[in-house]
């Protein structure tokens, strides 16, 4: 927990968790200055497609997985912020089908404002779940900085033959989600002091179970796109699949698992900023059920942080891809779309029925 005399976590961000990502148009607007730069033969994956990480070429049995991220507190108890940092960060390695081997923190916190203490205990939760991924902090870099910020870089490894880019989902394939949706939602019933103690706790369970299914699903003939759902929201991501692999994505909202209540406290409000940006980015390439509702909507491009591996496989593929998802704890993992053929006629990238 946070020193009793310092200010809350959350209250020295303007921005929790995923939700701090800068909106997806910005976002797009600004890596236009970084493209046509020439890349070695060895990069198998860069930022072309926005995928999870860059994978590089070692040799003809292993590539390096590589990535990077951070955020400020989404909860006010600090090792509790760690541990979600570090199983986010670390998620990145898993989405491209690969084994994290090791990690560097990345620490800027408010020196004349937070306890040494406090710092030692975001840093401890880091640690917990490096540990539990089997995997050391070696390192890092920290600065005094304004608002509390931790994260890691993270290292893997895989088979350059299984390495699960977001751009190779193939019309035809069933869509799977590991996580249900809602944590954005739970982060703003926090920070606004009305989230239960029941609902804390799901938001915890959800945003520090590591994703270690990535590797098995990765070995699973079938499987040919893996990402994770994080700041853009199930619709961003979803699109980045579409884009990438030149497809239109069909999402059955029914199927979509949510975390236990999370409709009603988006029905009250309990909405990020960042939703509402996100739409702003993408929703003209979203086509709606005319009886949607702004409820579904907020949870369609609620920011996840630290949420759920999002499977593209053929048919014949679902069984061993929700088994896996099972065994390793997924107990809500589902089948909640389709990939189609793209629609020359439509801009719409992304259908939710």
């Amino acid at each position: 927990m946070s020193h009793p005399t310092e200010p809350r976590l959350t209250s020295l961000s303007h921005g929790g968790g995923c939700g701090c990502k800068i909106a997806p148009g910005v976002l797009s607007d600004i890596l236009k200055t970084t493209t046509g730069m020439p890349l070695p033969p060895e990069l198998l994956v860069g930022i072309e497609t926005s995928d999870d990480a860059a994978v590089y070429r070692l040799n003809d049995e292993q590539a390096l997985i590589a990535t990077t991220d951070f955020f400020m507190p989404i909860v006010d108890d600090a090792f509790d912020f760690g541990r979600i940092a570090a199983t986010n960060a670390i998620s990145d390695v898993y989405a491209m089908g690969g084994t994290p081997i090791m990690a560097l923190a990345l620490v800027g916190m408010p020196i004349n404002v937070l306890s040494t203490d406090t710092i030692g205990q975001i840093l401890a939760g880091g640690a917990s779940v490096c540990k539990a991924a089997g995997i050391p902090i070696a390192g890092g870099h920290t600065i005094d900085s304004v608002e509390p910020i931790y994260g890691l870089v993270a290292l893997g490894l895989v088979h350059p033959k299984r390495v699960k880019r977001n751009a190779d989902a193939r019309a035809g394939d069933v869509l799977v989600l590991g996580k249900p949706l809602g944590v954005g939602i739970l982060s703003a019933a926090l920070k606004k002091e009305k989230l239960d103690a029941a609902g804390y706790q799901r938001m915890i369970a959800t945003t520090t179970q590591l994703n270690t299914p990535g590797p098995l699903l990765a070995a699973i003939d079938g499987v040919h796109a893996i990402t994770d759902v994080t700041g853009f929201g199930l619709a961003g991501h979803a699109l980045e699949v579409a884009r990438g692999s030149g497809t239109v994505v069909e999402i059955d909202w029914h199927r979509v698992p949510l975390i236990e209540g999370v409709e009603d406290l988006a029905a009250a409000g309990m909405v990020t900023g960042a939703s509402g940006r996100n739409w702003a980015g993408y929703g003209s390439q979203v086509q709606l059920p005319a009886d949607f509702g702004s409820v579904r909507q907020a949870l369609l491009s609620d920011p996840q942080t630290s949420g759920g591996l999002l499977v593209s496989c053929a048919p014949e593929a679902v069984e061993a891809v929700l088994a896996t998802f099972t065994a390793q704890g997924f107990a809500q993992a589902a089948v909640i779309g389709r990939v189609l053929e793209a629609d020359a006629a439509s801009p719409a990238r992304l259908r939710v029925a």
